[in-house]
């Protein structure tokens, strides 16, 4: 009985000390960006919609999509920075929640993974990407830190989802309110 449980000690501290079992790969993050609209498609990267938050400079790639969307590079920026302030316990409890699988729902057609075959792992990636990202922003994020915390490589945004979204929405702050305010309400109260 005494050599088995030594052995076994033994066996736990070598896989313990040995650093092949601990070079486990880091937990992915959006490196790439992919706008879909109808059967046209541009790639940006997160460091360049990163790099023209923080100082309005843009890659010749973002600079095509920007221009593209007729507002003016302070808007956007100041939409990009946008930050939201929500307690990690309450987005747990929205993003599980009812109402929180709806929003996620909606959200991950506009929003998902290359190769999302069902709404599930799209909502399970929106899911880890709220929590993380608002862990890493200490309660806060916005839409780089949103990107940053995507748990693949590359985000699908399709434009044609969004558009749909949009016409059921006058303007932004009606959608930022329908997705964010409405629902907090009813998971504060729990």
């Amino acid at each position: 009985m005494k050599f088995s449980k030594k052995l076994v000690l033994k066996i736990f501290l070598i896989l313990f000390t040995n650093q092949f079992f601990f070079n486990a790969p880091k937990s992915q993050s959006a490196e790439k960006i992919k706008i879909i609209y109808s059967v046209f498609s541009r790639t940006v990267t997160v460091d360049s919609l990163k790099t023209f938050a923080e100082s309005g400079n843009s890659s010749k790639s973002l600079r095509k999509i920007l221009n593209a969307t007729g507002s003016s590079d302070n808007e956007i920026r100041s939409v990009i920075n946008n930050n939201f302030e929500i307690p990690i316990t309450i987005a747990s409890k929205l993003v599980y929640s009812e109402i929180g699988n709806v929003i996620l729902n909606r959200i991950s057609s506009i929003l998902h993974t290359p190769n999302t075959n069902d709404e599930r792992t799209g909502m399970l990636a929106l899911r880890s990407t709220v929590i993380k990202g608002l862990y890493t922003g200490n309660g806060k994020i916005n839409l780089v830190s949103f990107f940053e915390s995507y748990p693949t490589k590359t985000v699908i945004l399709n434009v044609n989802a969004l558009s749909k979204v949009m016409n059921k929405v006058q303007s932004i702050s009606e959608l930022l309110e329908f997705f964010t305010s409405k629902p907090l309400e009813k998971i504060k109260n729990y």
